[in-house]
């Protein structure tokens, strides 16, 4: 088989690392097309993530009085920021090295709603889709109160109307939660891999669940298909959606404003490393594009993959984007980090990916469970595997020689490990988790 005119064959020959990533052995790409942020050619702005936290602003009032976990910060959806000195030393031991800088860790494991990171793209989408369908039937403008949207004829007149989502998990919770609670009639396509609480979890929240026989590709495709055909739907397509990237955009904001309160300087001495899981690229793609917009070039932000799901590593490393897929490679997209068990990047993320990202690194099933349980004994923080996934970062990024060729001091940066999802896991499957880590650091 042909991608881009040359054979898998031709590729590997070519590409040394490529050797690498179909062996499925973890390796550190650096992104040779990453462009100082003046040079790049976006097609979304500031302006855009401002119009998008405008529109989270207008729902807060909505969202503090569905969502009770919610009414502490006034209905805006956020997670904590948390330096975890402790998983430091515990990374600089099970390592065996020394890590540089200050650690913390961004706790989307805790965001409100939907338990993960996808709480900020899904319900942004769904928001979104909702307000414009009641500003066309003018039942609301911008400057009224929104908590109107609680009410029971907006619940009725969004029972007219049909959501569909494809997804391993995570998404379709966010999406199949708040879609459901502002009355919408919601489906999620679910692959193959998705955990069985999720779908459970969905059905009880009053979405439909389809159970796809396939990995995350097909039951985009799937979703995709059946929602189109479905009179008054609307597809929230995780492969091109410009409103979920937007949501995990404003991110950024929010991060700027918890460095500032925490006295933490963002600067050329003081680089910050984001350390982000990735999937089909649009959440980490999203944060990305919103952190470089805030701090420009003194952001750098590496993605992680399984090496069993490479997919944005080698959209980007061969320049084909979502023109190719994992099993192109004859990888099988089989890993225990649901959430990132993806065979083929999203269009619209990659295109931002490939300017923005400074790399991407990929790490074996048994490490995510290993950091879980070292991040639980450490800071008593508990993730499902793939919110593990970036604490392996700094070690890897520190040994790869980037901040060598970049004339980055390493003892004044600070990292940040993204971590995506976990608050909603049943404890039996927490610990489940747990024990297996522990198992595997004996």
């Amino acid at each position: 088989m042909v991608f881009g005119q040359q054979t898998k064959e031709q590729w590997i020959q070519r590409d040394p690392q490529l050797k690498k990533i179909v062996d499925l052995e973890p390796i550190v790409w650096l992104n040779p097309k990453q462009k100082a942020i003046k040079d790049t050619h976006l097609p979304l702005s500031r302006t855009d993530m401002e119009e998008a936290e405008a529109l989270w602003l207008r729902f807060a009032p909505y969202l503090a009085e569905v969502f009770p976990a919610t009414q502490e910060t006034g209905g805006i959806v956020e997670s904590p920021f948390r330096l975890i000195p402790e998983m430091k030393k515990a990374l600089s031991s099970y390592f065996e090295t020394h890590i540089q800088g200050e650690l913390y860790l961004k706790c989307d494991n805790e965001l409100a709603i939907a338990g993960s990171v996808k709480a900020r793209g899904g319900v942004y989408e769904v928001l979104h889709h909702a307000e414009q369908l009641a500003l066309s039937a003018g039942l609301i403008t911008k400057d009224d109160n929104y908590k109107a949207f609680a009410d029971e004829t907006f619940k009725q007149f969004f029972s007219q109307y049909a959501i569909g989502v494809g997804s391993t998990g995570n998404l379709g919770l966010s999406i199949g939660i708040i879609s459901a609670e502002l009355g919408f009639d919601v489906s999620v396509y679910m692959s193959a891999d998705a955990k069985p609480w999720k779908k459970e979890l969905l059905r009880e929240k009053g979405a439909t669940v389809h159970e796809v026989d396939g990995d995350f590709g097909k039951a985009i495709a799937n979703g995709r298909e059946e929602t189109l055909q479905t009179p008054n739907a609307y597809f929230v397509d995780d492969e091109k959606s410009r409103n979920l990237f937007l949501g995990y955009s404003v991110a950024a904001f929010r991060l700027q404003k918890q460095l500032k309160d925490e006295n933490i300087a963002i600067d050329k001495e003081h680089p910050l490393f984001v350390y982000l899981p990735c999937g089909v690229g649009g959440a980490p793609g999203g944060i990305t594009f919103g952190l470089k917009q805030v701090f420009g070039d003194n952001v750098h932000c590496f993605f992680v993959e399984p090496t069993h799901s490479p997919a944005v590593l080698l959209g980007l490393m061969t320049g084909l984007k979502e023109k190719i897929c994992v099993q192109d490679f004859g990888i099988d997209n089989c890993t225990e980090g649901d959430g990132l068990a993806v065979g083929r990047p999203s269009s619209f993320a990659s295109a931002f990916s490939e300017q923005l990202v400074s790399g991407v690194y990929t790490l074996e099933d048994n490490e995510l469970f290993e950091l879980l349980a070292l991040l639980a004994d450490s800071e008593e923080i508990y993730v499902e595997p793939s919110a593990a996934a970036g604490l392996c970062g700094p070690h890897k990024i520190l040994q790869s020689g980037y901040c060598e060729e970049n004339g980055i001091n390493a003892e004044k940066a600070v990292h940040i490990v993204w971590a995506t999802g976990g608050a909603l896991v049943p404890k039996e499957d927490m610990e489940n988790f747990y024990e297996k880590g522990k198992g595997l650091l004996k």
